[in-house]
């Protein structure tokens, strides 16, 4: 009860700070989707410059993922226990130079080294954003805090689809992402100048914070948060609900709408943008909506039942304008944003020094989905390819994709059933 009053004192007394720092960093998490998702408009690039069919497509854009996996539960435990801005500032740098590296690199086995470091940056992006907005902002407006921020990440993911595409166009892939690594230094002297660890005057909350996790001990800490099926759960939605972004946005909806649907390769990047401005303006609106009122689940189920109605006309239904596939994307990436609702579930459901490291446990269910899911697509799409090949770049069918695009509907319907085994907290 002190601490969420001393909270409300400071969010009072400085309006603006909370907003300036939580922000900066979260630049970090809009450059994270760049990244992520730029392989939607390198995707033909990179299968002629390294020689790859579908499957090592998606296995070089999944090294990023792996990546991930493997440092997600060392950056929950760093996050809670060192200075969060020196610990973006090193894994932000890393990033940088694994960007750069990649676009230099003509070697596929060198490329997949690359992709693997920007990955390991990348595992911190969105937990520290986290872990600054629990402590610069009121737990009852994270919702809206953690939207906003998952905004900030929609606005990278919409770079990376046409303007990324039109740049490519423009300058090349390899210059493109060489412009890419500027933008990230720009974005380190940014969070170097701005980013705070904590609100003046806060130093009660942080040495009890730094008791508690002192006294938890770094393997008590993980079990905790890894072993709760609140976080579990949690995070199987948002691996589940992600897909629309880890297949379509991140890397086969363009070709997807190129080779199925004939779509030019500038139209065919614009839906896949939708999917993003969806999400972009779903993630505010689901999380300020949740905190007036101060309930998650029941939006969250509302959310997973329109995104599997929308997805199955995307996939089903053929012979779709543009605009009206556009206005599809885009509803879908509203509603799949009730995603979002899972943060502040979790941050509600565990001991607040445990924040960074229970959120880790979504986070690193949702990359999982990128892991397992990117490469079993690309596996599916190649299962039945009948041989052909333009410009050294293979052309599906129609049925091939549709095929594949099965994963999203079916995972939908058991993010669904996850949803009805999940709790309110009593704080939220």
């Amino acid at each position: 009860m002190l601490n969420s009053t001393f909270h409300e004192n400071v969010f009072v007394m400085d309006k603006k700070l909370p907003w300036i720092v939580c922000f900066s960093a979260a630049l970090f998490f809009f450059y994270e989707f760049i990244q992520m998702n730029m392989f939607n408009a390198i995707s033909a690039n990179l299968m002629d410059a390294f020689s790859l069919n579908a499957t090592g497509l998606g296995k070089l854009s999944a090294y990023y993922f792996y990546a991930n996996l493997l440092f997600l539960p060392i950056a929950g435990a760093l996050l809670d226990r060192y200075s969060t801005r020196k610990v973006i500032l090193s894994s932000l740098l890393l990033c940088i130079v694994g960007i750069a590296s990649f676009a230099t690199t003509s070697s596929f086995i060198w490329a997949s080294l690359f992709r693997f470091m920007s990955g390991i940056g990348s595992a911190f992006c969105f937990l520290s954003s986290i872990r600054l907005a629990s402590r610069w902002f009121p737990a009852k407006n994270m919702a809206l805090v953690t939207g906003l921020i998952v905004t900030m990440a929609m606005l990278g993911g919409m770079v990376a689809q046409t303007p990324l595409t039109l740049l490519v166009e423009l300058v090349g892939w390899r210059h493109a992402l060489l412009f890419d690594a500027g933008l990230g230094a720009l974005i380190f002297l940014i969070i170097f100048k701005f980013v705070q660890d904590y609100p003046a005057n806060f130093y009660l909350e942080k040495t009890d914070d730094h008791q508690e996790i002192s006294t938890l001990g770094l393997f008590k800490s993980w079990r905790l948060a890894y072993l709760n099926p609140q976080n579990s759960l949690c995070g199987l939605y948002v691996a589940l609900l992600n897909l629309p972004i880890a297949l379509l946005g991140a890397i086969w909806g363009s070709l997807f709408l190129q080779q199925a649907d004939h779509f030019s390769a500038t139209e065919a990047s614009f839906a896949p943008s939708l999917l993003f401005i969806g999400t972009i303006i779903g993630g505010p609106v689901v999380g300020w909506i949740s905190d007036k009122i101060q309930k998650r689940i029941p939006l969250m189920m509302l959310g997973v039942i329109i995104s599997e109605l929308l997805i199955i006309i995307i996939v089903c239904v053929s012979g779709i304008s543009i605009v009206s596939i556009a206005l599809l994307f885009f509803a879908l990436g509203v509603f799949t944003s009730s995603q979002v609702l899972c943060y502040p579930l979790v941050a509600a459901s565990n001991p607040k020094s445990l924040t960074a490291t229970s959120v880790s446990v979504v986070s690193f269910m949702a990359i999982g989905s990128y892991a397992i899911f990117q490469p079993l697509f690309g596996w599916l799409m190649d299962a039945n390819f009948q041989g052909t090949v333009v410009n050294q770049v293979r052309i599906y069918s129609p049925s091939d994709y549709h095929r594949a695009l099965l994963i999203i509907p079916i995972g939908f319907c058991i993010a669904f059933i996850a949803t009805f085994l999940m709790r309110e907290p009593q704080r939220s």
